[in-house]
């Protein structure tokens, strides 16, 4: 753990399990209410009595298309309540309304997994009053169910329920598929508010159970399931991405990870699918199936599971609406939560996966990689399941053009520590591989191999001869945000944009 000012120390607690037991969840099921059902989100701040210096928390499975937040973020306005903590699992641009509330100090601490838009530049340019706490996906679930963030109301945006308070994401016209980074609020939070477009009269085979259920509210829409999809999901056309690609799907070949039975993670951009889609054509040379692949899922992964080519499906969030479509009719599509995806104190099911295929915003001569920042320091993403694949899987593999707009992706030190570099075992990018020199079984299973090695070091020299080395940034010394890893040590800080 790096080393930190002392009003920092309260944000730190990695030992909770030996520390405190969890808690029953007895203590946490919703009062049994005849009526849950009400008329407003206004009329939920009456009944809860949510007040000044309480924390909400909401989840993002509807990511830019998400109206929940906005409603609530209106409400808080409304009332002019202040000191405000935020604890929404990502945040995107479609949230703008927060930048105000951040501003007149309504909202003056926020936990997040994910941030970018017009909500990072307010952060960036130091308005929020507390601290941004940046956790992984499974950091955030450690961190509800330890009670290091104790969530007074989870207001949870669900596709389809019934009058009961029993509900899930696969149908209804907001439907956005698996809901499994809302499950921590529901069992956890002190009071939990489903929010709905779709009230039916019975649910069956919920993911949001009823007895966690305190109110349920109907409106009009909770969001705008076509704006699920943001940033690219479709395969690279790229000729560098490609190149990379094809580079990386030869070396796990050749670390003998495409085999009968395997699992594998992908993220939803162009380079990493057009890794699956190289992956995808040695498995059928070789008439191998994989076992499962997990994550955010997409149509691309639903089709090999239509071709066969992969028996299960572990989804923790839907991508796009095939994945949406396709959870809700087909039994090998499984919804998880939360905690089965990547709560280090739950056997998730990163630590099952054979490889990972991440991106990186930099990388540095130790491997250690960024995707919450960009060089200049700005907040342009976050974790999600970063860290939490990258330490879970067998290999972690990164991959990244060489230079990315006229600068080297590797630096001395990354800017922001996201992932850190004794996770990471392998950076391909189009002129060449480098592979963590802890991970020497790796390279002597590539010794007799066609694949050509460098160091990072070696990579690292041969950028500069292209762009010369690029001029330091230099960053403010006023902290205004955390990075934590999953189990909830600080490894790094975010500065304010100097002016």
């Amino acid at each position: 753990m790096m080393s930190l000012p002392k009003e920092y120390k309260s944000f730190v607690n990695s030992n909770f399990y030996k520390d405190n037991p969890l808690p029953k969840l007895e203590k946490v099921y919703a009062n049994n209410k005849d009526e849950k059902l009400i008329n407003s989100i206004s009329e939920v701040f009456d009944k809860l009595a949510i007040k000044d210096g309480m924390t909400l928390s909401f989840h993002h499975h509807l990511r830019n298309g998400d109206y929940v937040l906005n409603l609530v973020l209106e409400e808080i306005k409304n009332r002019n309540l202040k000191n405000i903590t935020l604890a929404p699992s990502s945040i995107f641009p479609v949230h703008n309304s927060l930048c105000e509330l951040i501003e007149n100090k309504n909202v003056t601490n926020i936990y997040t997994n994910y941030l970018n838009g017009p909500v990072a530049n307010t952060i960036n340019a130091g308005h929020l009053e507390g601290l941004l706490i940046m956790d992984t996906h499974g950091g955030r679930s450690v961190a509800i169910e330890s009670g290091n963030i104790k969530i007074d109301v989870a207001f949870i945006a669900c596709p389809t329920t019934d009058k009961l308070g029993n509900g899930h994401g696969r149908s209804g016209k907001s439907a956005c598929g698996s809901l499994g980074y809302a499950i921590p609020d529901m069992y956890y939070a002190k009071n939990k508010v489903l929010i709905t477009d779709n009230l039916v009269d019975e649910v069956v085979d919920p993911e949001i159970k009823a007895e966690f259920i305190d109110y349920i509210v109907a409106i009009d829409s909770i969001g705008d399931k076509d704006r699920i999809v943001s940033g690219t999901t479709k395969i690279t056309k790229d000729p560098i991405g490609l190149r990379i690609a094809d580079e990386t799907a030869k070396l796990i070949d050749a670390l003998g990870l495409i085999k009968n039975g395997f699992s594998m993670q992908t993220g939803a951009g162009g380079t990493s699918l057009a890794v699956s889609d190289y992956v995808k054509k040695i498995m059928i040379e070789k008439n191998i199936k994989a076992a499962f692949a997990s994550g955010g899922i997409t149509g691309y992964f639903v089709n090999m599971l239509g071709e066969n080519l992969v028996d299960e499906l572990f989804d923790v969030q839907c991508f796009d609406l095939s994945a949406v479509e396709s959870i809700d009719r087909n039994k090998k599509h499984h919804s998880i939560s939360a905690f089965k995806y990547a709560n280090p104190y739950h056997d998730p099911i990163v630590n099952k996966l054979d490889f990972v295929i991440l991106g990186a915003t930099e990388i540095d001569l130790n491997f250690n990689v960024n995707v919450t920042t960009g060089s200049n320091g700005i907040i342009m993403g976050g974790s999600g399941g970063h860290a939490d694949t990258a330490h879970g899987a067998n290999v972690s593999i990164i991959v990244s053009p060489l230079i990315k707009s006229r600068i080297p992706i590797i630096k001395d030190r990354v800017t922001t520590i996201t992932t850190p570099g004794e996770d990471i075992d392998i950076f391909v990018t189009e002129r060449g591989i480098a592979i963590n020199p802890k991970r020497t079984d790796l390279i002597e299973k590539l010794k007799n191999s066609k694949i050509k090695l460098k160091t990072i070091a070696e990579l690292y020299e041969e950028a500069h001869l292209i762009t010369s080395v690029p001029k330091k940034i230099i960053r403010s010394d006023k902290i205004i945000g955390l990075v934590r890893y999953r189990d909830m040590t600080i490894i790094d800080c975010i500065y304010k944009k100097e002016e």
